[in-house]
């Protein structure tokens, strides 16, 4: 039976902030910071590797202490929004999306305690 998180925000945002850099790609840099509308949320910004200065928006909530919900919000390149419908983007996105969730799974040891 899976139960509620039990942990407290900013130890989490410190945890994944250490682990995911080691499932993303060498040359991507990942920001996590606390989703201050959801104490159960995570703020994922990826900055993908490459000349398109590609940039990822996630929001990474927990259902509960072992599952998240991870839902793409933005997708920026250079600086500006751009459309995430494009076969490249939704790649780059779901590759992100799977990273997110691996981490996820790699951390239930410390959320599932």
């Amino acid at each position: 039976m899976n139960k509620e998180l039990q942990i407290d925000q900013q130890r989490l945002v410190e945890a994944w902030q250490e682990r995911l850099p080691t499932f993303i790609g060498p040359g991507d840099k990942a920001q996590i910071s606390a989703d201050e509308a959801d104490p159960k949320a995570l703020r994922i910004h990826i900055e993908s590797e490459g000349r398109q200065m590609y940039s990822f928006d996630f929001i990474c909530a927990y259902v509960d202490s072992r599952e998240v919900k991870v839902s793409l919000v933005d997708v920026e390149s250079g600086g500006r929004t751009i459309d995430e419908r494009s076969d490249m983007i939704q790649q780059l996105a779901d590759d992100y999306t799977r990273h997110i969730h691996q981490c996820a799974q790699a951390l239930q040891q410390l959320t599932h305690a």
